[in-house]
């Protein structure tokens, strides 16, 4: 399988002192990549302080503010202020690459005999599956709002896909269809 690999990361908290029950004292930031959702544990270099919603290199090269990449955030280690940061930068990722959402509408397809990836959106079951591949199949989605026009009774799909990208990162979850 493929590493896939972030080149920017936002700010989601800045642990100055490290984690309180943490062993060693060191700065650490959980962040999130721009791209593909990657929760990171950041290491700052020695003297850089590191703001909240700040977006830093973390990509190939040389990295200005972070020393390096400690590893996957383990969401079990997610503070509360992390958290709460998740919702406003999925709404902001979601917005800046709604073709990349709608191309979903457009592309998804059955992970088995059984389950489509449109039923693992929260509260999609097989009906709204049905009325969203016989839509598709007239004439691809254009917006979100294509969507909601040419589908009156679906429940929004850009609150739907961010709710399933915080259940991603937040929850276990057998299949990803949003993060890394």
């Amino acid at each position: 399988m493929m590493q896939i690999k972030e080149e920017k990361a936002i700010i989601l908290d800045y642990l100055p002192n490290g984690y309180p029950l943490g062993g060693r004292r060191m700065p650490i930031a959980q962040a999130m990549g721009t791209e593909h959702f990657t929760l990171l544990e950041l290491v700052p270099r020695k003297g850089v302080s590191l703001e909240l919603k700040e977006e830093v290199y973390i990509g190939e090269g040389k990295r200005d503010k972070i020393y390096f990449i400690a590893g996957k955030l383990p969401k079990d280690k997610l503070t509360e202020t992390a958290k709460l940061q998740l919702q406003e930068f999925v709404e902001k990722a979601i917005d800046s690459q709604e073709k990349k959402f709608v191309d979903f509408f457009n592309n998804a397809s059955a992970i088995n005999a059984r389950v489509h990836q449109f039923e693992l959106l929260p509260g999609f079951g097989k009906k709204y599956t049905r009325a969203i591949i016989d839509e598709r199949e007239k004439s691809s989605f254009l917006s979100f709002e294509d969507i909601k026009q040419r589908l009156k009774n679906l429940p929004d799909p850009k609150k739907i896909i961010i709710k399933r990208i915080i259940e991603e990162l937040i929850e276990e979850q057998r299949y990803k269809l949003f993060t890394n």
